[in-house]
């Protein structure tokens, strides 16, 4: 096996650890949203439709329990800038005026429009009572960093009828099978045209054995916190 090969397959190793992160970030949650009570936040600005959970944020968009809930008073929700799916990625490009909604059973449609956004350290303890009603959505920044957070406040503007149909829906059901399906038909591209012909075969396997722990993890879910601290270790070992 050429030098080459093996810097490939080391390659195609850490890439399909973050498929994995992926991989079970998206199966796992998908397991805890099933529920039809489970709660929506929409922000069309910046192309969010997420399901609601008070479990994790590496469960997806997460409310905080020590907060209130819609109507109720100030409602704090946190989602990953980077990794696990990704859902706060364009957070920094709200601007005062764009529409915050919340689809949450036993509160209706909750609506608010963007007030401000600020960067505070990642140490900041946001104050939060039940005399306002605001939403706070808070994420990493700079992306891929802890260092500090953004934090987007927008007040409530109206309340109306529970929509039904956007509560049952859920755009990411089948995203984790994409991933493995597309790391699959890529990886076999890539074996197919590699150009060291007689290495082709360790490619081969290479991305057959990651594919196989792909699906298997599709069906067969765990928390993604597994492959996080395994990808944070490799990081801190750089």
């Amino acid at each position: 096996m050429k030098i080459a090969t093996v810097v490939v397959i080391i390659a195609l190793v850490v890439f399909g650890m973050y498929a994995l992160l992926e991989v079970s970030y998206f199966s796992s949650k998908i397991a805890i949203e099933r529920d039809i009570s489970s709660p929506v936040i929409l922000i069309p600005a910046i192309g969010v439709n997420e399901k609601i959970n008070n479990i994790s944020i590496s469960q997806g968009v997460y409310h905080e329990e020590f907060s209130y809930f819609p109507t109720k008073g100030e409602v704090v929700i946190f989602g990953h800038r980077t990794s696990y799916g990704s859902p706060f990625l364009r957070l920094n490009e709200l601007k005062p005026g764009d529409v915050v909604t919340l689809q949450w059973q036993g509160f209706g449609e909750v609506n608010y429009t963007v007030k401000n956004s600020r960067i505070v350290p990642a140490s900041y303890l946001l104050p939060v009572n039940n005399s306002t009603q605001r939403v706070h959505l808070i994420t990493c920044d700079p992306p891929g960093f802890t260092t500090n957070r953004i934090i987007v406040e927008a007040d409530m503007t109206n309340v109306g009828p529970l929509d039904k149909t956007i509560l049952s829906e859920n755009p990411q059901e089948h995203f984790a099978l994409y991933i493995s399906i597309g790391f699959l038909a890529i990886g076999l591209l890539l074996a197919f045209f590699y150009p060291i012909k007689e290495d082709r075969l360790f490619i081969l396997i290479a991305i057959l054995a990651i594919s196989v722990i792909l699906f298997y993890t599709y069906f067969f879910p765990f928390s993604p916190d597994v492959i996080g601290s395994m990808i944070e270790w490799l990081n801190g070992g750089i």
